[in-house]
Parts: C-alpha cells; sequence; structure tokens
C-alpha cells in the first residue's frame, strides 16, 4: 500500500485528499497543512515511488495512471473513506481527473493547481529530445533542466528546490517509469473531451506557467462546472510560489461546498 498520513480534525470533519507532482512527496504540502487542518480531516498521499512508498511503478506489471488510481483507491478504502476533495498539483492533477472518470462517487470536488493536460510545442520539443538520450545520462540532468524550463524565474527557486531535493529518492528506474507515461496524458484528455460533470472544479494556475496555462484557459471556457483563478507572480508550483493565495482560493472554493456560511478570512 502507498505510504500514506491521516490527520483527523474530527469524526464529522469531510477528507481532503493531497496529490502531489512528479519527483515530489507529501512534504510538498507543508505550506497547506496548518490552514487546511482547521477545516478538515486530510489525506497525504506519497505516489508509488515518491516519498516514504516502497512500492514504485517499476514494481507494478502495468504501467498506467489507471493503475495509481486504483492504488490510491485502495487507500481510501482501508481508511473507510467514501468520498472526499482532492487537492492536486502538476502530475497530481491527472491522477485526481483519472480517479475521477473511474470513480466518480468517490471524489466530492477537485482543486487542480499546476494542471497538465496537454503539452506545448517547447514541452514537446523537450521530451523528444530527451526520448533517445534518456537511458545514457544521469536522470538528474533531465528532471533539472525540466524543473529549471518549468520553473525559470527567481522567485521560483524555492519550488525547483523542493522537487529536486525529493527527486534523488526516485532513482533512475523508477523515474524512467513515470517519464513513460507523458505518451498517456494528451491521449486521456482528447477521450475525456469537454467533459459533462457536475463535480465541482476550481483551477489554480500561476500566470508564469508558460507551459500549461494557455490550454487550462481555453478548456474552462467550455466547462460550466469548473473555474479558473490565475495567480499572479506564480509559476507552476503555484501552492509553494505563492501559499497565502492558493490556500485563501483553494479554501474559500471547498468551504462554499461543504458549508456555505462559513468565509475564509
Amino acid at each position: 500500500m502507498l505510504r500514506h498520513k491521516a490527520l483527523i480534525k474530527s469524526d464529522k470533519s469531510e477528507w481532503v485528499v493531497f496529490l502531489h507532482g512528479i519527483g515530489g512527496g507529501s512534504s510538498i504540502w507543508f505550506k497547506q497543512l496548518r490552514e487546511y487542518r482547521e477545516h478538515f480531516n486530510l489525506l497525504l498521499i506519497d505516489l508509488p515511488g515518491h516519498g516514504g512508498s516502497e512500492k514504485g511503478l517499476k514494481d507494478m506489471k502495468e504501467i498506467s495512471f489507471g493503475i495509481v488510481a486504483k492504488e490510491i483507491i485502495s487507500v481510501l478504502d482501508h481508511l473507510k473513506i467514501q468520498h472526499a476533495h482532492f487537492v492536486g498539483i502538476s502530475l497530481g492533477t491527472i491522477i485526481i481527473q483519472v480517479l475521477h472518470e473511474m470513480a466518480p462517487k468517490r471524489v466530492k470536488s477537485m482543486v487542480l493547481g499546476g494542471a497538465v493536460e496537454s503539452f506545448n510545442w517547447l514541452a514537446k520539443t523537450i521530451i523528444n529530445v530527451a526520448q533517445p538520450v534518456k537511458g545514457l545520462i544521469p536522470y538528474m540532468w533531465l528532471y533539472r533542466l525540466s524543473a529549471w524550463i518549468l520553473m525559470p524565474r527567481k522567485h521560483h527557486i524555492e519550488s525547483r528546490r523542493a522537487f529536486v531535493k525529493e527527486a534523488y529518492k526516485l532513482g533512475k528506474r523508477e523515474f524512467l517509469c513515470w517519464f513513460r507515461l507523458h505518451r498517456d496524458v494528451e491521449p486521456f484528455f482528447k477521450r475525456l473531451g469537454i467533459p459533462n460533470i457536475s463535480t465541482p472544479t476550481l483551477y489554480i494556475m500561476g500566470e508564469q506557467d508558460h507551459l500549461f496555462l494557455p490550454v487550462i484557459k481555453k478548456k474552462v471556457k467550455a466547462l460550466h462546472s469548473a473555474m479558473l483563478k490565475v495567480v499572479e507572480k506564480s509559476g507552476h508550483v503555484v501552492n509553494i510560489d505563492r501559499h497565502k493565495e492558493f490556500n485563501a482560493l483553494s479554501l474559500q472554493f471547498l468551504l462554499s461546498l461543504s458549508s456555505p456560511t462559513k468565509e475564509v478570512v
């Protein structure tokens, strides 16, 4: 089972499940925990091969986002959590939407930070260049390069450091397994299309997230159940770059669903 940590406020409180990005771990949510704990039970999960999860994609017979989603559902079942709000960043937003397609009743709402749903020409160029050499060079070279391209500005340095630090724990074989999954991203969202869903969804994107923000802007215009909030002076990892704004926006959204009378000050 995936490594997880439950922080319980009360038996009556609703659950929020946090899913991190590639190379990260549940520790990247440290700037959210104090405020979120005042209102919700929290479940932090380390994805396969990440953080404290010993079992990785390399240990699975099949490598897919669906398998990862099933692992998360196993944790929910183990803790007897029937449904929850889900908060994700980057890779975590993909897995949340895969899980939602598989088991929509388990997902009360989605907060998708730095959402990844398609790749622009720059991202595709990086992937195409990396593909033939990925097994020949240290994987951290690729990871550092990707982190710098995603988060190039001086004030993104904390986000870059947080993910690079965690990525060392992955190991080359596990990193390459996750790298392979990039090919499944666009086919999944193309097949999903513009879903006619009623699940409340909030996208929180950094205005400097140059690789992924344009795609999300176009999608949200076609969705009736989704909202988009763009945070100024933030890059891809918005929950670290501008954590106060991320917390305020996401908590206001979640509390409006669970208890309409509550407001975030």
